[in-house]
């Protein structure tokens, strides 16, 4: 099993996004993370899909999900070639006595503590997907009330991989 990570320019029209998951539950692929958002075109959304699968599997999805109407462009964002980003917010249970500990973790990290309250601390961090593991990896010790994961967010280094749509 492999992953790949597919960025696709769609019309940003009312049941777009049920289209495309659509593919995915009907022939029982996995999504392992989906981002949306609008582009600095309001009409064109960009939608980031991390799936997993064998070259067969992960090639059909790619085929298939280009064929719908409303997808103008898919393309592969290949590691070596992207920048992925990913944002995790996490409530730590952090009393005083155990404040200065994850605040160093924190800094480390280079994140950011985005609120306080009497009982915990709400930890804000943007990295790859392995950076933002081995930081709950490093809050094993303390407990995690909640977490909140974006996932993957990515565009291709460089201008060779603009798309322009045209109307």
């Amino acid at each position: 099993m492999q992953k790949k990570v597919f960025q696709l320019l769609v019309d940003n029209t009312a049941g777009v996004l049920s289209r495309i998951s659509g593919i995915f539950s009907r022939r029982g692929y996995n999504i392992e993370s989906i981002t949306v958002g609008v582009t600095a075109d309001p009409k064109i959304s960009r939608i980031t899909i991390v799936a997993s699968g064998d070259d067969e599997i992960l090639e059909q999805i790619e085929k298939q999900v280009g064929k719908l109407v409303d997808v103008r462009d898919i393309r592969e964002l290949k590691p070596g070639e992207s920048v992925y980003r990913e944002l995790v917010l996490i409530k730590v249970k952090a009393a005083a006595d155990k404040r200065q500990n994850v605040i160093s973790l924190v800094d480390v990290f280079r994140a950011k503590i985005i609120d306080v309250a009497p009982e915990s601390l709400i930890i804000e961090l943007t990295g790859n997907q392995s950076k933002i593991d081995a930081f709950i990896t490093m809050l094993e010790g303390y407990e995690i009330l909640e977490l909140a994961r974006t996932g993957i967010a990515g565009l291709g280094r460089g201008i060779e991989n603009v798309v322009y749509i045209e109307d």
